[in-house]
């Protein structure tokens, strides 16, 4: 629990410390967040610092590895009882994830900011670099085993566990393709959620600190009732339960902190930079912790915002009308009339809504087991 909360607590220090510098940073190189046309009532944070992604990012890699050597150090003194964790695969593949898909983001952000235009990389390019990171994740996930011969990942599909649905039946070569395909869908669609919620200032960092704290304590649980150390009925077959909630509470100190400098008026975008890292982060964390579906109910806000653009299209591409005045969701708030603020703490609340519930059937599906 120490490494868990130490990891958090590093994390949010360095970004709460480290943003402003960045933010210095950026102003003097000029990078600045382009605006959409349509999205008039936004012009005003035209040229505000974006890529704030990279301070997230930075911040959860050293709040992760910062704890870890905090307490090898601490119980290499002897002055206490600590038994430093192990820095695991499973958590390591998260922040695989976190900066492999914040590095396609960065470099979406900076051609966009160095050529001032909205298009970034090509959907070509980001398909290839997304394709990349994630077909790495998942042979990695799957292939590689630890001392007992247990992968990171499974190729069954999972609810709160794994559910009959296995990949594997289609034999051991096909198994991994549709894994890859399947791992490939789950973080294609988490990365564009978390993408497409951040529009207001604060919303998809104030919706992720909730969302990465619901996976810390999901992960603890899984740890605590392992059934490596309670072996019983109801005990979570999970490689590496506490050190994923280690990297789960670093991601959202890390988030936790930069929304001092986000919230509204933000001070700082996270861009693709962050949101394409923190949405395949949230992925890697439901495969590793056999809560994939799961995730649809914690992340509901991401799914609520996303379907809305996707209802938005397919009704002007059937019926030629438009169901929101303009998708995402967020936008269609504010040319109602709310103010963006309004809409980000009630977006927050749904969050909110969304983790409980989803912690909520987590908790009851264990209690059903025992």
């Amino acid at each position: 629990m120490v490494n868990v909360l130490l990891a958090g607590g590093i994390a949010m220090v360095v970004a709460l410390l480290g943003t402003p510098m960045f933010i210095r940073s950026l102003i003097r190189r000029q990078y600045g967040q382009f605006i959409r046309d349509d999205l008039a009532h936004h012009h005003y944070k035209r040229g505000k610092p974006t890529m704030g992604g990279v301070m997230i990012i930075a911040a959860a890699v050293l709040g992760y590895f910062g704890s870890h050597l905090v307490l090898w150090a601490v119980g290499s003194s002897g002055s206490f009882p600590v038994i430093p964790g192990r820095v695991s695969l499973s958590a390591l593949l998260v922040l695989f994830l976190l900066v492999g898909m914040g590095t396609v983001g960065y470099l979406d952000d900076y051609i966009k900011i160095s050529k001032a235009r909205s298009l970034g990389l090509t959907s070509r390019q980001k398909l290839l670099g997304q394709s990349v990171v994630t077909v790495a994740f998942a042979l990695l996930a799957l292939l590689v085993k630890d001392g007992h011969g247990r992968s990171a990942a499974s190729t069954a599909v999972s609810f709160i566990r794994d559910t009959p649905i296995d990949l594997a039946v289609a034999g051991p070569v096909l198994g991994v393709v549709l894994f890859v395909v399947w791992a490939n869908l789950l973080i294609a669609g988490a990365s564009n959620g978390v993408n497409i919620t951040d529009g207001l200032d604060g919303l998809a960092t104030g919706t992720s600190v909730m969302v990465f704290g619901a996976y810390s304590g999901i992960s603890l649980w899984q740890y605590n009732q392992s059934c490596s150390l309670t072996p019983g009925v109801g005990c979570y077959d999970i490689r590496d339960g506490l050190d994923l909630a280690v990297v789960a509470c670093a991601i959202a100190g890390a988030c936790f902190g930069f929304l001092w400098w986000n919230a509204s008026p933000a001070q700082i975008i996270m861009g693709d930079t962050g949101s394409l890292g923190l949405g395949a982060a949230l992925a890697g964390l439901a495969i590793m912790t056999r809560t994939e579906l799961l995730l649809v109910v914690l992340g509901g806000l991401f799914v609520i915002i996303t379907m809305s653009v996707v209802i938005q299209v397919a009704s002007f591409k059937l019926t030629g009308k438009r169901v929101f005045r303009i998708a995402p969701l967020h936008h269609h708030f504010e040319m109602v009339g709310w103010a963006e603020i309004t809409i980000v703490i009630r977006f927050w609340i749904v969050a909110g809504i969304c983790v409980i519930a989803g912690l909520g059937l987590f908790y009851a599906e264990w209690i059903a087991t025992q």
